[in-house]
């Protein structure tokens, strides 16, 4: 049985985030995917909550004024953990109202874990971020929902207030700040980074197996590591690419190449699970077994939204010669 995971496993990695809060140069960029490809490749549940927890620094240190900053800072610091829950649940949607938070988020990765959490709601002017301290201000949590096959240590749940007052300091920056192009759609290279990781984790986990039963010998066996090899490496090198030509002044640019990034992980999951189970056989499906809890979180965390549109903008990229291939 996998232990559960608690705000210590997410606080823990913060320090190694020094200097890489809210990258804007590739090289500094890459160093943080970098990050995020470890912790997924270890233990993918931990690496999408510590995915939400860059991602909502990021939001802060970018649109948070000064003293927003600090206090983030300060609060992660002393082991806090951050996330963002945009999704609302489907007719009971977040809405603020004379300073109150009423409604409900629904994939609210890390309820009951975390210390603090972004929630967009949209106003006249846009979509507006709240930070709420889910320490003062805690939500309803319905546990009941997150009924999923893999993933279950994300704790992914629905989140609900019922008119619970926030301070002025919880707005962060300005309505629509939050869907700001490159940032919005070109920050899924980090939960790209993530699956990547989750990816070459399976990998690992087939190997090993293979290795102590003693079949790596076996030509057949020998093919599949080679095609399990190339799956996980080409998704790899895709986010590194992705990164390589990440600029800020460049979105359309940044955008099809996250696109294209996407488009290939996606691609490189659906091959490594099929080729991993054939590997193992049955013994992967043991609940018990290293590679069945790797199996069964990355089926789930590779169902991001809209994967046939990430291709199709990739298809558009490369048809108006954004993308092209090269060496």
């Amino acid at each position: 049985m996998i232990a559960p995971l608690d705000l210590a496993d997410i606080a823990a990695l913060t320090p190694r985030l020094d200097g890489l809060a809210d990258p804007t140069d590739p090289d500094a960029l890459l160093r943080l995917l970098r990050l995020l490809y470890a912790v997924g490749r270890s233990d993918l549940p931990l690496g999408r909550l510590f995915e939400g927890h860059v991602d909502a620094l990021q939001i802060i240190a970018r649109y948070g004024s000064a003293a927003q900053r600090e206090a983030a800072q300060t609060a992660a610091q002393a082991g806090g953990a951050f996330g963002v829950w945009n999704a609302d649940q489907p007719g009971d949607p977040a809405t603020l109202s004379d300073g109150r938070l009423s409604g409900a988020k629904a994939f609210a990765s890390g309820a009951g874990l975390l210390s603090h959490a972004l929630v967009p709601v949209d106003v006249d002017g846009g979509r507006q971020l709240l930070l709420v301290d889910l320490t003062e201000t805690p939500p309803a949590i319905d546990r009941s929902w997150w009924r999923v096959s893999g993933m279950q240590r994300s704790e992914t749940h629905l989140a609900r207030w019922d008119g619970a007052a926030l301070p002025p300091e919880a707005m962060i920056g300005q309505p629509g700040d939050y869907v700001r192009e490159p940032w919005f759609s070109g920050g899924a290279i980090r939960f790209a980074a993530v699956q990547a990781g989750g990816i070459a984790g399976v990998v690992d986990r087939t190997r090993d197996h293979l290795v102590t039963a003693g079949r790596d010998g076996d030509p057949h066996q020998r093919a599949r590591l080679a095609d399990l090899y190339r799956a996980a490496q080409g998704a790899t090198d895709a986010v590194a690419r992705a990164a390589a030509n990440w600029r800020v002044d460049r979105p359309d640019d940044t955008l099809a190449h996250v696109a294209a990034a996407r488009t290939a992980v996606y691609a490189a999951g659906e091959a490594v699970l099929t080729l991993a189970q054939a590997a193992v056989g049955v013994q992967a499906m043991f609940l018990d077994h290293p590679l069945n809890a790797a199996l069964a979180d990355l089926t789930v965390y590779l169902r991001q939204p809209a994967p046939d549109l990430q291709r199709d903008r990739a298809g558009a990229a490369v048809a108006a010669g954004l993308l092209t291939p090269t060496l």
